[in-house]
């Protein structure tokens, strides 16, 4: 099914670029906020928390949760055909 799809615009692949973006980034925080709740109850050590300009393993943790995000997207638009249809120009003379 996939082989015959057509190939995705220029817009769709930005947009997917974009939404990978943003989602990355707000799971990056989701994930960093759940570390961080365990590492006060249980008092472990572990060096990831939303400060990502601060600490290199968050900062490389949210460019890979991004790149991930970005890839996932990316390849969700290349493997789905766009929803409208290309028109098709109807025939107008009926036949008898």
């Amino acid at each position: 099914m996939t082989e015959n799809a057509p190939k995705p615009s220029a817009l769709r692949i930005a947009a997917a670029v974009i939404l990978g973006i943003f989602v990355g980034f707000f799971l990056f925080f989701g994930i960093a906020l759940v570390i961080g709740a365990f590492n006060t109850t249980m008092g472990m050590n572990i060096p990831v928390n939303t400060q990502f300009t601060e600490n290199a393993i968050s900062a490389v943790l949210l460019v890979v949760i991004i790149f991930a995000c970005v890839a996932v997207f990316c390849w969700k638009v290349w493997t789905t055909p766009p929803t409208i249809p290309e028109f098709e120009i109807p025939e107008t003379i009926d036949k008898f």
